[in-house]
């Protein structure tokens, strides 16, 4: 996810873009020699086309005229998640600026299903906002933000992350697959009734909102934070064991208490998002409220839309012999992949 982040000063904003290496490549093509790797000197031959780039897909307007854009020298940047290159932006609006308006299409052609990051901050207040899909130009009172727009759009990027953090929704599918099964005589089968498998879900789900709540309640007030590598690392292998968990199964019932223990750990990857974009003052409680609910509404639409399909198909071989078994599988192959990328940098 690209990091947009603006100080306004008057008539002046300064900030920077930072994208990651993998969007950069698909949006200028940084690896000129086709090797597979991008080195540094590729990424500063091409600081003109991105810059360039950057100016067809972005543009900052402020009492009813464009900005002017400048930029300063490239940079890269780790992440927990890969290199991003840092690219220094300022701009010249003429005259004070009481509103902003954001007009972002970065890799909209390329990957329509690209958000971005907006830290924006004016006056000593800051706002956030979730960039791109079907709104393309916003618009932000700088004089006097609202605190409900704070909520607006906490709330959006909680369900944002949700659906973009494939790991945590991964985690999730892993110990929901079995909630429509029985284990019997060393094999699974389908539940008799609804009810037995409605109440594991519930179990599952309830213990996983209540323990990455709280822990990302805790680091969002910056009462305990853990490494990020660390965190990202732990939670790809929570998908792995919870995943073998189906292949080989060790537990079978309480699979609410993995739910619980490792959902304190998810909670703070999903505070490494709330940190990036900050909570702004005079609304930071109401802002990480919005963020857990964003979290929760686009975690429970997942379980709407998966669950009642797999109870319908829970009899059948398909899915006792494939979906558990293969897709367990799958899951937890990707899983190792994403622990050594995170654990190895």
């Amino acid at each position: 996810m690209p990091f947009l982040s603006l100080k306004v000063d008057r008539a002046q904003i300064s900030g920077a873009l930072e994208l990651a290496i993998r969007d950069a490549e698909l949006a200028v093509g940084l690896d000129r020699d086709g090797d597979g790797k991008v080195t540094w000197g590729e990424v500063r031959a091409a600081q003109t086309s991105l810059q360039t780039y950057v100016l067809g897909h972005l543009r900052l307007i402020g009492a009813n005229r464009p900005c002017t854009i400048g930029f300063g020298p490239v940079q890269v940047n780790e992440r927990v998640d890969g290199n991003y290159l840092w690219l220094p932006i300022s701009a010249a609006c003429g005259s004070v600026l009481k509103r902003l308006s954001i007009d972002y299409r970065v890799l909209d052609a390329e990957d329509p299903s690209h958000r971005g990051l907006l830290t924006l901050s004016a006056g000593g207040a800051t706002q956030t906002a979730v960039l791109g899909g079907a709104t393309e130009v916003r618009v932000f009172e700088l004089d006097h933000p609202s605190p409900w727009s704070a909520f607006i759009e906490y709330l959006r990027a909680g369900i944002w992350h949700i659906w973009s953090g494939i790991d945590h929704l991964l985690f999730l599918l892993s110990l929901l697959l079995p909630a429509v099964l029985v284990r019997r005589e060393g094999r699974w089968e389908a539940v008799p009734i609804a009810a037995p498998a409605f109440a594991n879900i519930v179990k599952v789900v309830t213990a996983f909102t209540l323990a990455h709540s709280i822990t990302l309640s805790l680091a969002a007030f910056d009462v305990i934070r853990l490494p990020g590598r660390l965190t990202e690392s732990v939670i790809a292998a929570s998908i792995i064991i919870a995943a073998l968990n189906n292949v080989f199964p060790r537990v079978t019932e309480g699979r609410w208490r993995i739910a619980f223990a490792f959902g304190l750990l998810h909670g703070f990857g999903f505070a490494s998002v709330l940190a990036e974009m900050g909570l702004p003052k005079g609304a930071r409680l109401i802002s990480l409220v919005a963020f857990n609910l964003g979290v929760e509404t686009g975690q429970l639409a997942v379980v709407l839309a998966v669950m009642p399909l797999a109870y319908l198909v829970r009899s059948t071989t398909f899915y006792r012999r494939g979906v558990m078994p293969w897709g367990s599988s799958a899951i937890a192959g990707l899983a190792l992949v994403w622990f050594l990328q995170r654990a190895l940098g």
